[in-house]
């Protein structure tokens, strides 16, 4: 059986299940609770697969609660920056636990939530971001609550609060000594709730990381607070497991040899365009090439690779770590073709979950 038409995602089984089981580990050492977050990757097709090493979902909207209570299921977590009047009962009607942003919101819909669990965001005023753009907790952040008078007079009506204050974080050090400010500034808080959300952006599924001092950090912080500890895990859940697989169309010299694929960084991989960050192209070899997207965007560029033969027109490419905050911010720039979303059986067939054509272009729009 062929491969799909390119450009499509190709999420490998296989890979994704080495990340689950270091969930598993860090959730038997530990006693925390992961739950996966539906805005890093929300693709609910192998959610058979990640449901069975983890907790449940946590969401950013009322369309992501949705989907991560009808197709991943376990516990669910309702968080938005804003809960909207009309959405907040069929909010709660999907959620076990509810997350509000702001001391107001919670004073807006508290009754209305009354029958689940009740949270809010703290802000702890410091987090390890490296772009302002992404930093929770950059000057006059709007991402929840740190002042400890306004903490008190929501603590008669919440058991737990979400802390996220991590990204892409592998150095567990910086983790841990955040950690050790956390309780230290927040312990009479902590102390009288019955859970704690620390968020995502730890990248424990990484190559070396530390992933037993990291449980037992966990389970300290636990056991000091008398907390049920959850982790929301975006990125750490599906790092490595997808590629994007894209075929070159034309090749070009304008003072260095480019190749043009089948896809585009705004339309597929929007994070790179975001950030200015290149994407994980190979570099072995002594054929160097611009890998450019087919968008009239000037700025449309992959990155640079490099090959051990030269390149020709139908060549394909593998851009490797494409799960995270790519399928669900593909857009339809350009119209250039949507990639399908594709999944690596265990056994080694290439499955097709989901291709997008010309009716789907039209329907998105009016």
């Amino acid at each position: 059986m062929s491969d799909p038409q390119t450009p499509f995602y190709l999420i490998d089984r296989d890979r994704l299940q080495a990340n689950m089981d270091k969930m598993v580990r860090l959730r038997e050492r530990s006693g925390a609770q992961t739950l996966l977050a539906l805005k890093c990757f929300a693709t609910w097709g192998v959610f058979d697969q990640m449901a069975r090493f983890m907790d449940g979902t946590t969401s950013s909207s009322l369309n992501e609660l949705r989907l991560g209570r009808e197709k991943f299921g376990g516990e669910t977590h309702a968080y938005s920056v804003a809960w909207a009047d009309h959405e907040i009962d069929e909010a709660v009607g999907y959620a076990d636990k509810i997350i509000f942003n702001s001391l107001g919101q919670l004073d807006q819909f508290a009754d209305r939530a009354s029958g689940i669990a009740r949270g809010l965001r703290l802000n702890p005023r410091f987090s390890t971001s490296g772009f302002d753009l992404a930093d929770p907790a950059r000057p006059f952040s709007r991402l929840g609550e740190w002042d400890l008078s306004r903490l008190e007079r929501a603590m008669d009506r919440i058991n737990g609060v979400m802390i996220h204050y991590n990204c892409e974080n592998a150095d567990f050090d910086l983790f841990g000594a955040q950690l050790d400010r956390i309780e230290s500034e927040f312990g009479a808080v902590l102390e009288r709730l019955d859970w704690v959300s620390l968020g995502g952006g730890i990248h424990f599924t990484g190559d070396g990381y530390p992933l037993d001092d990291l449980a037992d950090r966990l389970a300290r912080f636990a056991d000091r607070f008398g907390v049920q500890v959850y982790l929301e895990p975006g990125e750490a859940s599906i790092t490595g497991t997808t590629t994007l697989e894209v075929t070159v169309l034309d090749i070009l010299n304008n003072g260095k040899e480019v190749a043009i694929v089948d896809s585009s960084i705004e339309a597929h991989m929007l994070d790179l365009l975001i950030y200015r960050q290149d994407a994980r192209l190979p570099q072995t070899g002594a054929h160097a090439y611009q890998i450019a997207g087919k968008s009239c965007l000037a700025g449309d560029v992959f990155g640079d690779a490099r090959f051990a033969r030269p390149l020709h027109i139908g060549d394909r490419i593998s851009i490797e770590d494409a799960g995270g905050y790519t399928m669900v911010k593909k857009n339809w720039f350009n119209g250039v073709a949507m990639p399908a979303i594709c999944v690596r059986e265990q056994d080694g067939t290439i499955r097709t979950l989901r291709t997008f054509g010309y009716d789907d272009y039209r329907d998105a729009l009016s």
